[in-house]
């Protein structure tokens, strides 16, 4: 009986997720405390969205939220990435941290008086930006010095997953609390919530050792500043780059043309009543890329990660484009989950290789650039979707996002194939 269990055991580990980087004390607190306050930070999401729908009736003024995000992570994610090279991380994500916390209760207090300002809003969920682009690629830019080399795309993939589990279950608990107590108690319920459980990111933090920058054999012994050259050093590296380089304009193309997000409140309302609905709207996408992180034990034996990375993005605009033509929830929820698992890949996939490439010296630069591509490409789709829907409609500014997306994708890589032909663990003299 043993023998006859023990090939089904080795091909469940072969998919089961990879927890090896749980067993490193620091990765394992860093992992906690950003898992329990991102539960926080996605009520947060939902309810900015939600009151904003409330107060103005338009999904353009929901989409109007990306661009308030997105300009302080277009200036500060590179700006942050330069900070991460040039000083001690740690000091930099506790300062951050304070103006994080700060802006969240500003969320608090206005959700409270009942303010029901849209300029407040957007003014605070700039505030919030800017302390995430800065914080962003520093604390991606720390994981190296956490775990090996040979654990990084386990350890990635165990923070996308958390990241996504998170998302699955704060939406989900932000539609509940919004049918249960409306949005007059229930945005300040999340919102408060949200300050109340970041205090977990803040201790595992404060748990670091101190990380100052490595050594830049190029400096000579100058030490390095965050200032305008340092960030066009990085873009420089970048630009001569192809694979990196391409593998965050595929990404950008995917989120601007096909993230759906801004529409929800809107689809939600007309197509199946409210309520609930927006937070399983909200919760989909990262549903399905929880579940794709819990059976991913595969990405790390990928051996062709390029090819595999282009497959994922054409994957997720043909699965948002299909669960934009859906008329009954759980249908637009499931092909919602089946565009999130693909964008699970993609971002693994996409992360990976930056870590690997990159070295220390420009990691920071780098995981600052891959801030604001990751973060602010949604929001700027965001704004499309946003303004195609008021002149369109939702479904049209959905479905057509996702078919364009896809074709342009497969558009891009065709006429620049150094991506597809990436492999994993590929030598210096081989890239391209």
């Amino acid at each position: 009986m043993t023998q006859l269990k023990e090939p089904g055991a080795r091909g469940v580990r072969r998919f089961a997720i990879d927890l090896r980087p749980l067993a490193v004390p620091a990765y394992r607190r860093m992992w906690l405390g950003n898992g329990i306050a991102m539960f926080g930070i996605q009520l947060t999401a939902v309810a900015v969205p939600v009151e904003m729908y409330e107060i103005s009736g338009s999904s353009l003024w929901v989409g109007l939220i990306g661009i308030a995000a997105f300009v302080p992570l277009l200036v500060f994610g590179l700006w942050g990435g330069a900070l991460a090279d040039a000083h001690d991380r740690r000091k930099v994500l506790l300062a951050m941290a304070a103006v994080l916390w700060a802006a969240t209760l500003g969320l608090v207090v206005q959700a409270v008086l009942g303010v029901g300002s849209p300029l407040l809003l957007l003014a605070l969920v700039a505030v919030q930006s800017v302390a995430f682009a800065i914080s962003s690629p520093t604390r991606n830019a720390i994981l190296p010095r956490l775990v090996p080399a040979d654990l990084l795309p386990a350890a990635t993939t165990l923070n996308f997953t958390t990241y996504t589990a998170a998302s699955v279950l704060g939406p989900l608990v932000a539609g509940l609390v919004f049918a249960w107590w409306g949005t007059d108690l229930g945005l300040p319920i999340a919102y408060a919530a949200d300050a109340v459980l970041f205090t977990f990111a803040v201790w595992a933090t404060a748990k670091l050792p101190a990380m100052p920058p490595e050594p830049d054999p190029e400096s000579a012994g100058t030490p390095r500043r965050a200032g305008l050259a340092s960030i066009v050093d990085g873009l420089r590296y970048l630009a001569t780059t192809p694979v990196l380089l391409l593998s965050f304009v595929i990404d950008l193309i995917a989120m601007v043309l096909a993230m759906p997000r801004a529409l929800f409140p809107e689809i939600a309302d007309e197509r199946f009543g409210g309520g609930a609905a927006v937070g399983w709207l909200y919760s989909a996408i990262a549903l399905g890329a929880m579940l794709g992180g819990l059976t991913s034990g595969w990405i790390g034996r990928l051996r062709r990660q390029g090819l595999a990375l282009v497959a994922a993005v054409v994957a997720w605009g043909l699965a948002v484009a299909a669960a934009g033509l859906a008329g009954r929830l759980w249908l637009m929820v499931l092909l919602l989950a089946v565009a999130g698992a693909a964008d699970l890949v993609s971002a693994v996939l996409r992360q990976s290789m930056l870590l690997v490439y990159a070295p220390d010296r420009m990691r920071g630069r780098l995981m600052g650039v891959n801030t604001v591509v990751i973060a602010g490409g949604p929001r700027l789709g965001d704004l499309r979707a946003g303004a195609v829907a008021a002149g369109f409609g939702g479904g049209v500014a959905w479905v057509s996002g996702g078919l364009i997306s896809a074709a342009l994708a497969v558009l891009l890589v065709v006429a620049f194939p150094a991506l597809l032909r990436y492999r994993a663990a590929t030598t210096a003299t081989d890239r391209d």
